[in-house]
């Protein structure tokens, strides 16, 4: 008889116990990896975290800005087209779930939909992100005075701050566990999510695509100082 005869079972029960989160995302599955190794479901969950942190920090800063457009137009222009490389980013992922979902994929069947009050603010997110970005891009194409684009864009603003602030409270808990584990190198590989370089180097690459539209779009600010 051996001294400690569950010694395996327990071992492997702590195991499992430490590792709910990974348990159905585990890399060594090619059914749960994507394609593109973004690291599966779990890695869609991050990347968009990922990009939703940094969209957060430069919406509060073109927030900011408006308070003193005359001062701050340049500024303004600047982190608004900046902001058009992680945005791509987030509604591509949201997309990608929203597409695997109600395509019937097993495992994001299995991981389920977003809470339903989140469902249902969604599509109007969506929808005043893309007309508040439209007509800003409109209205630098256009030049002054544009009297009518900009009363839309003040009117898409104003409707996309009360979703905008919706949405950040709804995913504001989740946000540090999903967001920043992808920036952590602690810890032994096997435990690590798969495609964490890919996750980074892609909101890299979508910051340094919106810094040079950005670059581009500050010039055309001039003719409204």
């Amino acid at each position: 008889m051996t001294p400690w005869p569950d010694e395996d079972s327990a071992v492997h029960t702590a195991r499992r116990a430490g590792a709910d989160d990974m348990a159905d995302f585990s890399s060594d599955r090619p059914d749960v990896c994507s394609a593109e190794g973004l690291g599966g479901v779990l890695g869609n969950e991050r990347l968009t975290a990922l990009a939703g942190g940094i969209l957060l920090v430069l919406i509060v800063v073109e927030v900011v800005t408006t308070a003193r457009l005359r001062t701050f137009m340049s500024a303004h222009v600047f982190v608004g087209m900046l902001l058009a490389g992680p945005l791509a980013v987030k509604l591509g992922s949201t997309g990608y779930r929203f597409a695997r979902y109600y395509g019937g994929s097993p495992l994001y069947v299995r991981k389920g939909p977003p809470a339903l009050p989140l469902r249902l603010l969604a599509p109007g997110v969506v929808l005043t992100t893309v007309a508040l970005f439209a007509t800003g891009v409109a209205i630098l194409l256009a030049g002054p005075p544009s009297s009518t684009l900009v009363l839309a864009h003040k009117v898409s603003f104003i409707a996309w701050v009360a979703l905008m602030t919706l949405h950040v409270l709804g995913h504001l808990l989740e946000l540090p566990r999903l967001a920043l584990p992808d920036w952590r190198r602690q810890g032994p590989p096997a435990a690590r999510l798969a495609g964490s370089g890919a996750r980074l180097a892609l909101l890299g690459t979508a910051l340094a695509a919106g810094a040079a539209l950005a670059a581009i779009s500050v010039p055309l600010a001039g003719a409204w100082l």
